[in-house]
């Protein structure tokens, strides 16, 4: 049992570092919360914040549940980091590729919600996230990768997870608390630079997942005859 407690405590921790990197990511959302800690105040934008964390928990239990039986099969298959490779690296090329329009920076959203309408601003905040697919596609790579090294084990997944968020969650509280600095700061330059800096590690991190799934011809070949055996069941 405590052995148990301190592999569930090691996930957790481990997982910190993770989400804070994920917090600085450029989106829509990043800009609708600082746009909301700077006009509306914390106590409103830590609530949209909780809508938009929200969505993310949605979206990581669709990629679990929908991706588990193969994830069951496929744990011991080092191929199986490919296929999170090739995820992450087309996410990658899309963060590169795509640029930000200056309205996006501007936040010109025609939802408009009071301060103290905190169900209003939860809602927001979780369908400006629910609504990007690639959002789903992200935590899809990221269930693929980490799960097998987490034996599938719910409870050490729980605890991997919840780290992240937590870590994410934190880094949003000092935007929040910070929105107006951050703001004046986040020029569309310098939103494409950290957007091109961002993806190109995300590029280099699916080369290398890739890399290693193919690395082993023999074990990659193993991992499709078993794809090929769990599609006739």
């Amino acid at each position: 049992m405590i052995e148990s407690t301190y592999t569930l405590i090691m996930d957790f921790i481990k997982a910190i570092p993770l989400g804070i990197t994920l917090s600085f990511l450029i989106g829509p959302v990043f800009f609708v919360l600082l746009e909301t800690g700077a006009t509306k105040g914390a106590r409103a934008a830590i609530v949209l914040d909780l809508g938009v964390i929200f969505a993310d928990i949605v979206f990581i239990a669709i990629a679990f549940l929908g991706s588990y039986k193969l994830l069951e099969q496929l744990t011991h298959h080092p191929a199986l980091y490919a296929l999170g490779g090739m995820i992450m690296l087309v996410y990658g090329l899309i963060t590169i590729i795509k640029k930000p329009t200056k309205e996006s920076l501007e936040n010109k959203t025609e939802l408009e919600i009071p301060k103290n309408n905190y169900l209003g601003l939860f809602v927001k905040g979780f369908l400006l996230n629910f609504i990007n697919i690639g959002v789903l596609a992200f935590w899809l790579a990221m269930v693929v990768i980490f799960t097998p090294k987490l034996d599938l084990k719910v409870n050490r997944i729980i605890a991997f997870f919840s780290g992240i968020i937590i870590g994410y969650f934190l880094v949003d509280l000092a935007k929040i608390f910070l929105a107006k600095q951050f703001k004046s700061k986040m020029t569309h330059k310098r939103v494409v630079k950290i957007r091109r800096i961002i993806g190109i590690v995300l590029v280099i991190g699916g080369i290398y997942l890739i890399n290693e799934g193919f690395s082993d011809e023999k074990s990659f070949n193993t991992t499709i005859e078993h794809i090929q055996k769990i599609e006739k069941e």
